[in-house]
């Protein structure tokens, strides 16, 4: 393999063309060659960043190219696993969306084709590749804000309008919990390294996916509240409460998006340091901390032992609200 990776992405999907595919071409060491889709007009809207594009009619012959090093898959949810696997089958390391499975126990096959082949198998887990992101954990682990008493999270956005959006198909995955809850509920247990018990479910569903999620959990030595919604006002925020302090992530998430990534650590006698990261794009970041993956320079930040953790959580949240 050369130095350069060359990426083929499984689908034309909106956020590929908005982010992922633009991040593969931009990113150092990447090349995106090659998109598989049946609409050829969807192809154009990336070939007009990358002239060079190749362009399948379907995934398995971009699977079967050998001018392909690795792929993206942003597919619905219900198809994660399945073309995981494919991809891999057929010699590809894989970055596929979250979240990669839509239960913790699908994760095991990925993990041992992982080990069987030695090809890299990650989940699209943008954030923990953000400077803000290292930079909170660092500071919550080396005691900045004394011991850590509880973590607040919320991330919601209105789609009523879009009916047709497959985050309301619950056949593909859909809801807000696996869409977004793998934020709140990940970037707590990465940041601590600590693992939940889930103390209490409030979901409201529509059309069979839930649509506002308020869960509660107790981790060995805080608690935590999460809040997740398609129903709500654009909003974002992780805070992280100790006993001698309050770290506050006001655009955690979609960072440069939604807001500035910036960190506020509030401190005793109302002291403020504020760090901020202008111009980061933790997608491309993502794409370049796979590549060393690759290459054996570095270990990826988000295993898919991570994905299978977060998994875990979700799954106990719906459990929790079958049982009542």
């Amino acid at each position: 393999m050369s130095d350069t990776i060359r990426w083929g992405v499984l689908g034309a999907s909106n956020f590929a063309r908005k982010h992922m595919a633009r991040a593969i071409h931009f990113a150092e060491g990447a090349s995106l060659s090659a998109l598989a889709t049946s609409n050829p007009e969807k192809a154009e809207p990336f070939q007009a960043f990358a002239p060079d594009l190749q362009v399948f009619s379907d995934y398995e012959a971009l699977l079967n190219s050998d001018q392909i090093d690795a792929v993206y898959i942003p597919l619905p949810n219900h198809l994660h696993v399945e073309w995981t696997q494919k991809a891999m089958d057929a010699g590809k390391h894989v970055l596929c969306e979250k979240p990669i499975a839509l239960r913790a126990d699908q994760i095991d096959a990925l993990i041992a084709k992982r080990e069987e082949t030695g090809l890299q198998a990650c989940e699209a887990y943008m954030i923990v590749h953000h400077p803000q992101w290292q930079r909170v954990q660092q500071l919550v682990q080396d005691g900045a804000i004394g011991k850590l008493a509880h973590v607040d999270g919320a991330f919601s956005f209105d789609n009523s309008a879009d009916t047709q959006n497959i985050r309301h198909n619950a056949d593909m995955g859909g809801g807000g919990i696996r869409d977004i809850g793998v934020y709140t509920y990940g970037a707590t247990r990465w940041v601590t390294g600590q693992e939940p018990e889930i103390s209490h479910v409030d979901l409201t569903y529509e059309n069979g996916v839930d649509v506002i999620a308020r869960v509660s959990a107790k981790f060995p030595d805080f608690s935590a509240h999460w809040v997740n919604s398609m129903r709500m006002h654009a909003y974002q925020q992780m805070t992280f409460h100790g006993t001698n302090g309050v770290i506050r992530l006001s655009a955690p998430f979609n960072a440069n998006v939604y807001g500035e990534a910036r960190i506020e650590l509030h401190q005793p006698d109302l002291g403020l340091r504020v760090e901020r990261f202008p111009g980061v794009d933790h997608y491309v970041l993502q794409v370049e901390a796979f590549g060393r993956a690759i290459r054996g320079e570095a270990a990826f930040a988000w295993s898919l032992e991570q994905a299978k953790g977060t998994q875990k959580v979700i799954d106990a949240v719906f459990a929790a609200a079958r049982d009542g």
